[in-house]
């Protein structure tokens, strides 16, 4: 069995509150893009004894040991909730979503596991459920399972549908990685919370703003993380700055950085 998990870009990411958990609470716009895709095979070994996830790599290099993968945490969630019913499996992840990036990649990796080990052994697990035992992996992966553009908010669990569609639009999205990495303990430490801002208002609620022309989004879909992130990473200033350049109507970072996403015109 193979599938793609996508990555997704933000529309807009506020950072409204840090919690007594040590979490941030947040409020942003994802949506999924289809053009920037691993790819996920996970065969059943019915010979080998029922746990059992033989997990390889191949495509771009990541920074951990395999068990630590996020797609080799789905299966033991799944296994030890589920014991023998999970069989053994061959699972092979090709990775060409960049880390570090803020694309949700490992996020997505995780989610399509659940959904592909749902349907490969007749879990019956539904979307709901999936999006549960997701949250445990991590705060974007909820998303993943259902894959569509949403409002997020809490810390990535809740999410409410909204009704936006670039192709309808006849926008295409360009996503631009610089060399630069940034991990999440480096994008929060630069942070202040909205709720302790003098003007917390000061932008409007983004369900609001992506019904103004996209023209208009510059001035008011902003990403928290990007001021913070772009003084210690000139590459993505440089990026963003490179793509309005080109002619985007729109250009932003994407989550935590590093990528940069710019949106132009379709030329017909």
């Amino acid at each position: 069995m193979t599938t793609y998990p996508n990555c997704k870009i933000n529309l807009g990411l506020h950072i409204v509150h840090r919690r007594d958990d040590g979490y941030h609470d947040i409020e942003s716009i994802f949506i999924p893009v289809m053009s920037l895709r691993d790819e996920l095979v996970i065969n059943p070994l019915p010979d080998l004894p029922a746990g059992e996830c033989l997990f390889q790599q191949q495509g771009l290099a990541l920074d951990n040991e395999p068990a630590d993968n996020l797609c080799a945490k789905a299966y033991r969630l799944l296994r030890d909730e589920f014991g023998s019913r999970v069989g053994a499996v061959s699972m092979t992840l090709n990775k060409k979503i960049p880390f570090g990036a803020g694309l949700g990649g490992g996020s997505a990796d995780a989610a399509f596991t659940l959904k592909m080990l749902n349907q490969l052994f007749s879990l019956g697990l539904t979307d709901d459920e999936l999006c549960l035992r997701a949250a445990r992996l991590g705060a974007d992966c909820p998303f993943f399972i259902l894959n569509r553009p949403m409002y997020v908010s809490g810390i990535g669990d809740r999410m409410e549908p909204v009704v936006i569609d670039l192709d309808s639009m006849n926008m295409t999205i360009e996503i631009v990685k610089p060399d630069d990495c940034v991990s999440t303990r480096e994008a929060y430490s630069g942070i202040t919370p909205r709720d302790r801002w003098d003007n917390p208002s000061s932008t409007p609620d983004l369900r609001h703003a992506i019904l103004q022309p996209v023209t208009r989004w510059r001035n008011l879909i902003v990403n928290d993380f990007e001021a913070h992130i772009a003084s210690l990473h000139p590459a993505i200033a440089a990026t963003k700055k490179a793509l309005y350049e080109r002619g985007a109507l729109y250009a932003s970072m994407t989550g935590s950085g590093s990528a940069v996403f710019g949106l132009f015109y379709n030329k017909k």
